[in-house]
């Protein structure tokens, strides 16, 4: 997940935060993925290493969860419809799941690679 992100650039200003909230939220409504009952989260690839670890720290019920979202979305993929407006995945429902524990590995994989190329000199 190390793609550029204008995220942290845009949340220090708040003055662009407030101009750039509700084009965002636009964006999230117009992008489609919640009237198919998706979470933001849901759209992660999964063909990443540390996404794969990830979706292994997930606890059950949420892991159980996504894959019933999943195969609900597929479903209704196929057939070409949208569920209906009290199924659809609302904003306050849209919480990320898997972004913060993803940050959690890249921040211990990080940690690991510093520790690793540490070299220790002994004094003299």
């Amino acid at each position: 997940m190390s793609q550029p992100s204008f995220t942290n650039f845009i949340v220090k200003r708040p003055w662009l935060h407030n101009w750039m909230l509700p084009i965002a939220r636009w964006y999230r409504n117009a992008a489609g993925y919640r009237k198919l009952g998706l979470k933001g989260d849901d759209l992660i690839p999964e063909e990443n290493p540390v996404v794969e670890l990830a979706l292994k720290r997930l606890p059950p019920k949420e892991a159980y969860d996504r894959v019933f979202r999943m195969r609900r979305a597929f479903q209704c993929s196929i057939a070409h419809q949208l569920l209906p407006p009290e199924e659809q995945t609302t904003e306050e429902e849209d919480l990320p799941y898997l972004s913060p524990i993803i940050k959690q590995i890249e921040a211990e994989s990080r940690e690991r690679d510093d520790l690793e190329s540490m070299s220790v000199k002994r004094k003299k």
